[in-house]
């Protein structure tokens, strides 16, 4: 996705908001508490289902899943321009650490965390 697609979606989000008078009740603390949120509905998705499962799960329910992403990315975009952050920015360079962090010749196919590769 393109950091214009992601300037368009939030502007949507803010209009959305801004329409319906909801800014007085986003404080950045309801805000993550609305992101948790939304993540554990994605999560339910997936709880309890072995991984045969999921794999049934998912083409049954791709939509369903989808929605709850989308609810989740709706509170990450919404978060980030109420506290003039860009989330683009903020994510390259998150990158940029993970792979100093993680470099492909001690992380590949490891699961353990940057701490424990040597």
């Amino acid at each position: 996705m393109k950091s214009t697609e992601l300037a368009v979606l939030t502007k949507k989000i803010i209009e959305f908001r801004d329409k319906r008078n909801w800014k007085q009740f986003h404080n950045p603390k309801d805000l993550a508490l609305s992101l948790v949120l939304e993540a554990g509905e994605v999560m339910e998705h997936f709880q309890w289902k072995s991984p045969q499962e999921i794999d049934a799960y998912i083409k049954t329910n791709k939509s369903d899943i989808g929605e709850e992403l989308a609810d989740v990315l709706y509170w990450v975009l919404l978060m980030s321009h109420d506290l003039d952050l860009d989330i683009v920015e903020a994510v390259e360079k998150k990158m940029e650490k993970n792979e100093k962090h993680y470099p492909v010749e001690k992380a590949k196919g490891s699961h353990k965390k940057y701490t424990e590769i040597k």
